[in-house]
Protein backbone atom coordinates (compact mmCIF):
# COMPACT_ATOMS: atom_id res chain seq x y z
CA UNK A 1 0.00 0.00 0.00
CA UNK A 2 3.17 2.27 0.70
CA UNK A 3 3.71 1.71 -2.75
CA UNK A 4 0.64 2.79 -4.41
CA UNK A 5 0.33 5.98 -2.22
CA UNK A 6 3.39 7.09 -3.09
CA UNK A 7 3.02 6.40 -6.65
CA UNK A 8 -0.20 8.17 -6.39
CA UNK A 9 1.50 11.41 -5.30
CA UNK A 10 3.71 11.28 -8.01
CA UNK A 11 1.15 11.05 -10.55
CA UNK A 12 -0.55 14.19 -8.82
CA UNK A 13 2.96 16.24 -8.94
CA UNK A 14 3.07 15.06 -12.66
CA UNK A 15 -0.14 16.35 -13.60
CA UNK A 16 0.17 19.64 -11.84
CA UNK A 17 3.49 20.50 -12.88
CA UNK A 18 4.08 18.76 -16.38
CA UNK A 19 1.24 17.81 -18.10
CA UNK A 20 0.67 21.04 -20.16
CA UNK A 21 -1.46 22.77 -16.95
CA UNK A 22 -4.24 21.24 -17.95
CA UNK A 23 -6.02 22.46 -14.59
CA UNK A 24 -6.04 26.16 -15.75
CA UNK A 25 -9.43 28.08 -17.02
CA UNK A 26 -7.68 29.10 -20.14
CA UNK A 27 -7.35 30.52 -22.77
CA UNK A 28 -9.89 32.23 -22.88
CA UNK A 29 -11.12 34.08 -26.87
CA UNK A 30 -10.90 37.99 -26.59
CA UNK A 31 -13.34 40.16 -27.96
CA UNK A 32 -10.98 41.26 -31.22
CA UNK A 33 -11.81 42.73 -34.89
CA UNK A 34 -9.52 41.72 -37.71
CA UNK A 35 -7.80 43.91 -39.97
CA UNK A 36 -9.15 41.37 -42.93
CA UNK A 37 -12.39 40.34 -43.27
CA UNK A 38 -12.47 37.23 -45.63
CA UNK A 39 -15.82 35.68 -46.93
CA UNK A 40 -17.42 33.52 -43.95
CA UNK A 41 -19.26 30.59 -44.59
CA UNK A 42 -21.39 29.32 -41.20
CA UNK A 43 -22.28 25.50 -41.48
CA UNK A 44 -25.08 24.29 -39.38
CA UNK A 45 -26.35 20.49 -39.34
CA UNK A 46 -29.35 19.98 -37.55
CA UNK A 47 -31.76 16.93 -36.76
CA UNK A 48 -34.90 17.61 -34.88
CA UNK A 49 -33.32 20.60 -33.31
CA UNK A 50 -37.02 22.50 -33.07
CA UNK A 51 -37.02 23.88 -29.45
CA UNK A 52 -33.45 25.76 -30.42
CA UNK A 53 -32.93 26.36 -33.96
CA UNK A 54 -34.35 30.06 -34.31
CA UNK A 55 -32.44 30.88 -31.50
CA UNK A 56 -29.09 29.84 -32.71
CA UNK A 57 -29.74 31.09 -36.11
CA UNK A 58 -30.84 34.27 -35.42
CA UNK A 59 -27.72 34.52 -33.76
CA UNK A 60 -25.74 34.01 -36.66
CA UNK A 61 -27.62 36.14 -38.47
CA UNK A 62 -27.25 39.20 -35.61
CA UNK A 63 -23.12 38.71 -35.82
CA UNK A 64 -21.50 41.91 -36.54
CA UNK A 65 -18.65 40.87 -38.85
CA UNK A 66 -17.24 43.35 -41.68
CA UNK A 67 -17.37 40.58 -44.18
CA UNK A 68 -19.28 38.63 -46.60
CA UNK A 69 -21.16 36.30 -44.59
CA UNK A 70 -23.89 33.39 -45.36
CA UNK A 71 -25.54 31.02 -43.09
CA UNK A 72 -26.08 26.98 -44.15
CA UNK A 73 -28.26 25.01 -42.36
CA UNK A 74 -28.72 21.14 -43.35
CA UNK A 75 -31.54 19.50 -42.35
CA UNK A 76 -30.81 16.28 -41.44
CA UNK A 77 -34.37 14.46 -42.13
CA UNK A 78 -35.44 16.33 -39.31
CA UNK A 79 -39.18 14.81 -38.45
CA UNK A 80 -40.11 18.37 -35.87
CA UNK A 81 -40.34 20.69 -38.34
CA UNK A 82 -36.76 22.31 -37.53
CA UNK A 83 -36.22 22.58 -41.48
CA UNK A 84 -39.97 24.84 -41.71
CA UNK A 85 -39.18 27.01 -38.59
CA UNK A 86 -35.17 27.90 -40.81
CA UNK A 87 -37.26 29.08 -43.59
CA UNK A 88 -39.74 31.43 -42.16
CA UNK A 89 -36.79 33.43 -40.79
CA UNK A 90 -36.50 34.64 -44.10
CA UNK A 91 -33.12 35.95 -44.87
CA UNK A 92 -31.65 36.16 -47.85
CA UNK A 93 -27.89 34.98 -45.77
CA UNK A 94 -29.69 31.39 -44.88
CA UNK A 95 -29.99 28.56 -47.13
CA UNK A 96 -31.48 25.99 -45.70
CA UNK A 97 -30.33 22.53 -47.57
CA UNK A 98 -32.72 19.37 -47.41
CA UNK A 99 -29.97 17.10 -46.06
CA UNK A 100 -29.66 13.63 -48.44
CA UNK A 101 -29.71 9.61 -47.51
CA UNK A 102 -26.95 8.84 -45.73
CA UNK A 103 -24.39 6.77 -47.51
CA UNK A 104 -23.02 3.66 -45.80
CA UNK A 105 -19.69 4.83 -43.58
CA UNK A 106 -20.88 8.11 -43.02
CA UNK A 107 -22.12 9.11 -39.32
CA UNK A 108 -25.13 10.97 -39.73
CA UNK A 109 -23.46 14.73 -38.37
CA UNK A 110 -20.51 14.53 -40.96
CA UNK A 111 -22.74 13.49 -44.15
CA UNK A 112 -24.89 16.88 -43.34
CA UNK A 113 -21.63 19.08 -42.62
CA UNK A 114 -20.27 17.79 -46.11
CA UNK A 115 -23.19 18.70 -47.79
CA UNK A 116 -23.07 22.19 -45.82
CA UNK A 117 -19.29 22.95 -46.87
CA UNK A 118 -20.27 21.93 -50.20
CA UNK A 119 -22.78 24.64 -50.55
CA UNK A 120 -20.42 27.19 -49.25
CA UNK A 121 -18.44 26.94 -52.66
CA UNK A 122 -14.87 29.19 -52.27
CA UNK A 123 -16.00 30.59 -49.14
CA UNK A 124 -12.21 31.03 -47.60
CA UNK A 125 -13.24 30.59 -44.07
CA UNK A 126 -15.98 28.06 -42.51
CA UNK A 127 -17.60 27.80 -39.50
CA UNK A 128 -19.01 24.51 -38.04
CA UNK A 129 -21.35 24.63 -34.89
CA UNK A 130 -23.85 22.83 -33.83
CA UNK A 131 -27.52 24.01 -33.86
CA UNK A 132 -27.58 24.20 -30.17
CA UNK A 133 -24.93 26.99 -29.58
CA UNK A 134 -25.97 30.46 -29.20
CA UNK A 135 -23.35 33.24 -30.17
CA UNK A 136 -22.81 36.55 -28.87
CA UNK A 137 -22.70 39.60 -31.96
CA UNK A 138 -18.48 39.54 -31.49
CA UNK A 139 -17.84 35.91 -32.13
CA UNK A 140 -17.20 35.11 -35.76
CA UNK A 141 -15.14 38.88 -35.26
CA UNK A 142 -13.22 37.88 -32.76
CA UNK A 143 -12.58 34.16 -34.37
CA UNK A 144 -11.79 35.21 -37.50
CA UNK A 145 -9.42 37.74 -35.97
CA UNK A 146 -7.61 35.04 -34.08
CA UNK A 147 -7.23 32.89 -37.31
CA UNK A 148 -6.09 35.14 -39.22
CA UNK A 149 -3.58 37.15 -36.56
CA UNK A 150 -1.88 34.02 -36.08
CA UNK A 151 -1.65 32.54 -39.36
CA UNK A 152 -3.74 28.99 -38.02
CA UNK A 153 -5.15 26.63 -39.80
CA UNK A 154 -7.78 25.84 -37.22
CA UNK A 155 -9.64 27.75 -34.21
CA UNK A 156 -11.79 26.12 -31.92
CA UNK A 157 -13.86 26.67 -28.54
CA UNK A 158 -15.31 25.16 -25.85
CA UNK A 159 -18.48 26.54 -25.49
CA UNK A 160 -19.79 27.81 -21.78
CA UNK A 161 -22.15 24.93 -21.43
CA UNK A 162 -25.59 24.51 -19.12
CA UNK A 163 -25.01 24.64 -15.47
CA UNK A 164 -28.64 25.25 -14.37
CA UNK A 165 -30.31 21.76 -13.27
CA UNK A 166 -28.61 20.19 -9.55
CA UNK A 167 -27.32 17.66 -12.47
CA UNK A 168 -25.33 20.08 -14.25
CA UNK A 169 -24.04 22.35 -11.57
CA UNK A 170 -22.40 18.71 -10.13
CA UNK A 171 -21.35 17.23 -13.00
CA UNK A 172 -21.05 19.67 -16.53
CA UNK A 173 -17.48 21.45 -14.78
CA UNK A 174 -16.07 17.76 -14.46
CA UNK A 175 -17.10 17.37 -17.91
CA UNK A 176 -14.95 20.03 -19.09
CA UNK A 177 -11.96 19.48 -16.40
CA UNK A 178 -11.54 15.97 -17.69
CA UNK A 179 -11.18 17.24 -21.32
CA UNK A 180 -8.81 19.65 -19.93
CA UNK A 181 -6.88 16.38 -18.88
CA UNK A 182 -7.02 14.07 -22.10
CA UNK A 183 -6.29 17.56 -24.28
CA UNK A 184 -4.61 20.06 -22.41
CA UNK A 185 -4.93 23.10 -24.03
CA UNK A 186 -1.49 24.01 -23.95
CA UNK A 187 -0.08 21.19 -25.69
CA UNK A 188 -3.20 21.20 -28.58
CA UNK A 189 -1.92 24.61 -29.34
CA UNK A 190 1.81 23.88 -28.91
CA UNK A 191 2.81 22.64 -32.80
CA UNK A 192 5.87 20.70 -31.49
CA UNK A 193 3.45 18.59 -29.32
CA UNK A 194 1.41 15.71 -31.01
CA UNK A 195 -1.78 16.23 -29.00
CA UNK A 196 -4.64 18.01 -30.92
CA UNK A 197 -8.13 18.54 -30.17
CA UNK A 198 -10.98 20.34 -30.57
CA UNK A 199 -14.52 21.54 -29.68
CA UNK A 200 -17.22 20.39 -31.70
CA UNK A 201 -19.57 23.44 -31.05
CA UNK A 202 -17.31 26.40 -32.43
CA UNK A 203 -14.58 24.76 -35.53
CA UNK A 204 -13.50 27.83 -37.73
CA UNK A 205 -11.22 26.03 -40.31
CA UNK A 206 -9.70 27.14 -43.84
CA UNK A 207 -11.05 26.25 -47.01
CA UNK A 208 -7.72 25.07 -48.06
CA UNK A 209 -6.72 23.16 -44.95
CA UNK A 210 -10.08 21.31 -45.74
CA UNK A 211 -8.75 20.84 -48.64
CA UNK A 212 -5.47 19.57 -48.07
CA UNK A 213 -6.68 16.27 -45.60
CA UNK A 214 -9.05 15.25 -47.87
CA UNK A 215 -12.23 17.02 -47.29
CA UNK A 216 -14.73 16.35 -44.10
CA UNK A 217 -14.81 12.98 -46.17
CA UNK A 218 -11.78 12.28 -44.43
CA UNK A 219 -13.27 11.58 -41.18
CA UNK A 220 -16.49 10.51 -42.14
CA UNK A 221 -17.01 7.69 -39.90
CA UNK A 222 -15.77 9.38 -36.80
CA UNK A 223 -17.63 9.18 -33.82
CA UNK A 224 -15.56 12.34 -32.35
CA UNK A 225 -15.26 13.77 -35.22
CA UNK A 226 -13.99 17.11 -33.75
CA UNK A 227 -10.96 15.58 -32.26
CA UNK A 228 -10.50 13.10 -35.48
CA UNK A 229 -10.61 16.32 -37.76
CA UNK A 230 -8.29 18.53 -34.98
CA UNK A 231 -6.01 15.48 -35.90
CA UNK A 232 -6.07 15.88 -39.35
CA UNK A 233 -5.83 18.96 -39.63
CA UNK A 234 -2.52 19.50 -36.73
CA UNK A 235 -0.66 17.00 -39.52
CA UNK A 236 1.38 19.77 -41.42
CA UNK A 237 -1.01 22.65 -40.06
CA UNK A 238 -1.88 24.81 -37.33
CA UNK A 239 -4.27 24.45 -34.65
CA UNK A 240 -5.66 26.80 -31.66
CA UNK A 241 -8.24 25.35 -28.55
CA UNK A 242 -9.30 27.69 -26.15
CA UNK A 243 -12.63 28.31 -24.11
CA UNK A 244 -15.66 30.85 -25.32
CA UNK A 245 -17.43 33.60 -23.94
CA UNK A 246 -18.78 34.53 -26.81
CA UNK A 247 -20.64 31.28 -27.65
CA UNK A 248 -22.84 29.19 -25.04
CA UNK A 249 -25.14 25.91 -25.06
CA UNK A 250 -28.59 25.76 -24.86
CA UNK A 251 -29.33 22.41 -24.58
CA UNK A 252 -30.18 21.50 -21.52
CA UNK A 253 -29.40 17.88 -19.07
CA UNK A 254 -32.20 18.61 -16.50
CA UNK A 255 -31.10 14.68 -14.55
CA UNK A 256 -28.37 12.56 -14.57
CA UNK A 257 -29.85 9.84 -16.39
CA UNK A 258 -29.21 12.86 -19.47
CA UNK A 259 -25.38 13.17 -18.42
CA UNK A 260 -25.06 9.48 -18.12
CA UNK A 261 -26.36 9.25 -21.64
CA UNK A 262 -24.03 12.07 -23.09
CA UNK A 263 -20.83 10.73 -21.53
CA UNK A 264 -21.81 6.98 -22.02
CA UNK A 265 -22.50 7.86 -26.42
CA UNK A 266 -18.78 8.06 -26.74
CA UNK A 267 -16.51 7.43 -23.66
CA UNK A 268 -15.75 3.90 -25.20
CA UNK A 269 -15.03 4.88 -28.49
CA UNK A 270 -12.37 7.25 -26.87
CA UNK A 271 -10.70 4.00 -25.74
CA UNK A 272 -10.88 2.76 -29.65
CA UNK A 273 -13.33 0.16 -28.17
CA UNK A 274 -10.70 -1.57 -26.27
CA UNK A 275 -11.20 -3.70 -23.16
CA UNK A 276 -7.38 -3.41 -22.32
CA UNK A 277 -7.50 0.49 -22.07
CA UNK A 278 -10.96 -0.15 -20.50
CA UNK A 279 -8.97 -2.04 -17.51
CA UNK A 280 -6.06 0.59 -17.59
CA UNK A 281 -8.56 3.35 -17.30
CA UNK A 282 -10.20 1.78 -14.31
CA UNK A 283 -6.91 0.91 -12.64
CA UNK A 284 -5.80 4.36 -13.34
CA UNK A 285 -8.93 6.47 -12.37
CA UNK A 286 -9.13 4.17 -9.39
CA UNK A 287 -5.29 5.34 -8.43
CA UNK A 288 -5.70 8.99 -9.29
CA UNK A 289 -9.29 9.71 -7.91
CA UNK A 290 -10.41 7.65 -5.73
CA UNK A 291 -7.02 6.28 -3.91
CA UNK A 292 -5.94 9.69 -2.11
CA UNK A 293 -9.47 10.14 -0.38
CA UNK A 294 -9.59 6.60 0.59
CA UNK A 295 -6.20 6.76 2.22
CA UNK A 296 -6.52 10.06 3.86
CA UNK A 297 -10.00 8.41 5.65
CA UNK A 298 -8.67 5.10 6.25
CA UNK A 299 -4.61 5.14 6.26
CA UNK A 300 -2.15 5.41 8.88
CA UNK A 301 1.23 7.10 9.16
CA UNK A 302 2.50 7.49 5.48
CA UNK A 303 -0.05 6.63 3.73
CA UNK A 304 -2.45 8.69 5.84
CA UNK A 305 0.01 11.52 4.93
CA UNK A 306 0.09 10.43 0.73
CA UNK A 307 -3.63 10.56 0.87
CA UNK A 308 -3.92 13.93 2.30
CA UNK A 309 -1.44 15.45 0.02
CA UNK A 310 -3.27 13.38 -3.54
CA UNK A 311 -6.72 15.18 -1.90
CA UNK A 312 -5.91 18.49 -1.46
CA UNK A 313 -3.74 18.21 -5.27
CA UNK A 314 -6.77 16.99 -6.74
CA UNK A 315 -9.34 19.17 -5.08
CA UNK A 316 -6.66 22.20 -5.91
CA UNK A 317 -6.55 21.36 -9.48
CA UNK A 318 -10.46 21.16 -10.07
CA UNK A 319 -11.08 24.74 -8.54
CA UNK A 320 -9.98 27.17 -11.66
CA UNK A 321 -12.94 25.22 -13.39
CA UNK A 322 -15.05 25.46 -10.45
CA UNK A 323 -14.61 29.69 -10.82
CA UNK A 324 -15.26 29.43 -14.76
CA UNK A 325 -18.40 28.12 -14.22
CA UNK A 326 -19.51 30.29 -10.78
CA UNK A 327 -19.63 27.07 -8.93
CA UNK A 328 -18.59 27.01 -5.08
CA UNK A 329 -14.89 25.74 -4.00
CA UNK A 330 -16.82 23.52 -1.55
CA UNK A 331 -17.81 20.88 -5.14
CA UNK A 332 -13.73 20.53 -5.11
CA UNK A 333 -13.08 18.31 -2.55
CA UNK A 334 -16.18 15.51 -3.60
CA UNK A 335 -14.28 15.64 -7.51
CA UNK A 336 -13.55 11.65 -6.86
CA UNK A 337 -17.39 10.91 -6.03
CA UNK A 338 -17.90 12.55 -9.16
CA UNK A 339 -14.85 11.10 -11.00
CA UNK A 340 -16.49 7.68 -9.92
CA UNK A 341 -19.91 8.79 -11.64
CA UNK A 342 -17.66 8.99 -15.19
CA UNK A 343 -16.36 6.06 -14.61
CA UNK A 344 -19.26 4.07 -14.30
CA UNK A 345 -20.63 5.97 -17.03
CA UNK A 346 -17.24 4.73 -19.43
CA UNK A 347 -17.75 1.07 -18.42
CA UNK A 348 -21.50 1.34 -19.39
CA UNK A 349 -20.23 2.78 -22.39
CA UNK A 350 -18.63 -0.18 -22.95
CA UNK A 351 -21.33 -3.00 -21.91
CA UNK A 352 -23.62 -0.93 -24.49
CA UNK A 353 -20.94 -1.70 -26.92
CA UNK A 354 -20.40 -5.57 -26.31
CA UNK A 355 -24.42 -5.93 -25.62
CA UNK A 356 -24.71 -4.91 -29.27
CA UNK A 357 -26.68 -1.94 -28.47
CA UNK A 358 -23.85 0.89 -30.50
CA UNK A 359 -23.57 4.27 -30.06
CA UNK A 360 -27.26 5.85 -30.07
CA UNK A 361 -27.99 9.84 -31.05
CA UNK A 362 -30.77 11.58 -32.34
CA UNK A 363 -32.37 7.93 -33.36
CA UNK A 364 -29.72 6.49 -34.93
CA UNK A 365 -27.44 3.62 -34.11
CA UNK A 366 -24.04 3.57 -35.02
CA UNK A 367 -21.85 -0.12 -34.04
CA UNK A 368 -17.96 0.45 -33.91
CA UNK A 369 -15.63 -2.23 -34.56
CA UNK A 370 -14.25 -3.43 -31.47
Amino acid sequence: MTFLAVLSVLIWLYLLFAHGKFWQAGPVLPVTYPAATPPVAIVVPARDEAPMIEATLRSLLAQDYGGPLRVILTDDNSTDGTGDIARAIGDSRLTVIVGAPRPAGWSGKLWAVSQGVAEAGDAELVLLTDADIVHDPAHVSSLVSRIERFNLDMVSEMVRLACDSWAERALVPAFVFFFQLLYPFAWVNDGLKATAAAAGGTILIRQRALRRIGGIESVRGALIDDVALAAAVKKGGRIWLGHSDLARSVRPYPSVADIWRMIARTAFVQLRYSFALLVATTFGMALVWLLPPAMALFGHGMVFWCGVAGWLMLAGSYMPTLGRFGRSWLWAPVLPLIATFYLAATIGSAANHYLGRGVAWKGRAYQGAG
